[in-house]
């Protein structure tokens, strides 16, 4: 059965990718750490793994053009954080070191959230859920 799960991104410069993120304070798995070809940004308690690759390695592995992020959205990474504030924070971080707010921070009653571009245009979501609010 599956154990882990690797989500792999193309990014056009892994040293500036890796910096970027390591400004959200996000870590990086050190199995990767002396690579000039990949970095492995472990998210959560779970240690998700999200490879981050160079375009041209990426485009040898999967065999397919690169989705323009300036013109369509290829995925959505969503993460969780524990407060509303923790929401605010991670996009604040994110357009300090580069990336773009799509989203302002908006709430509906039980869950809170806001949207980063990282240095890509790869869309990430931010989400603060009160369970203990959720409509039944």
């Amino acid at each position: 059965m599956t154990k882990e799960l690797w989500i792999n991104l193309p990014v056009k410069d892994l040293m500036k990718s890796k910096e970027f993120f390591a400004k959200l304070g996000f870590s990086f798995h050190p199995r990767h750490s002396n690579s000039d070809e990949a970095a492995g940004l472990v998210i959560g308690e779970k240690n998700i793994m999200v490879m981050l690759f160079p375009e041209s390695t990426f485009k040898k592995f999967t065999r397919n053009e690169i989705a323009d992020t300036k013109q369509a959205t290829e995925v959505l990474l969503s993460i969780d954080a524990e407060s509303r504030e923790e929401v605010d924070e991670m996009v604040r971080k994110a357009v300090e070191a580069g990336g773009t707010a799509y989203s302002e921070p908006s709430g509906q009653g039980w869950m809170y959230g806001a949207g980063f571009t990282d240095l890509d245009g790869h869309r990430w979501n931010v989400l603060y859920m009160d369970m203990s609010k959720m409509p039944e």
